[in-house]
């Protein structure tokens, strides 16, 4: 009986997988901040590192999706890094970092 609720398998990891991606979606959609914003990002990128690591694990000596996962963890930082400058210079010229109010960024 113990073995049955230890047994955790490929379809374990696509769910929560997609738990996190439906989470990151709904703040995306829902957040006018954008900090909020940018951290719904960060969870549907992590979400896509659940499943590349998962695939990864489940075939048999494949290590790609362990390959693809450093990427995209590499691209989440960078993504971090420009997206914290944009919102604050954002910040500065408006003295907010709600999206509605920034209406008008012309170069």
């Amino acid at each position: 009986m113990d073995g049955l609720l230890l047994d955790i398998g490929l379809r374990h990891f696509l769910f929560v997988s997609l738990i996190v991606f439906v989470l990151g979606l709904y703040c995306v959609l829902t957040r006018k901040n954008a900090i909020g914003i940018l951290l719904g990002v960060e969870l549907i990128l992590n979400s896509a590192n659940i499943n590349y690591i998962a695939f990864s694990h489940f075939s048999s000596g494949n290590y790609d999706g362990q390959v693809f996962a450093i990427f995209v963890i590499m691209l989440a930082a960078a993504e971090a890094v420009i997206g914290l400058a944009i919102v604050l210079g954002i910040y500065q010229n408006f003295s907010s970092i709600d999206i509605e109010a920034v209406d008008s960024l012309q170069g």
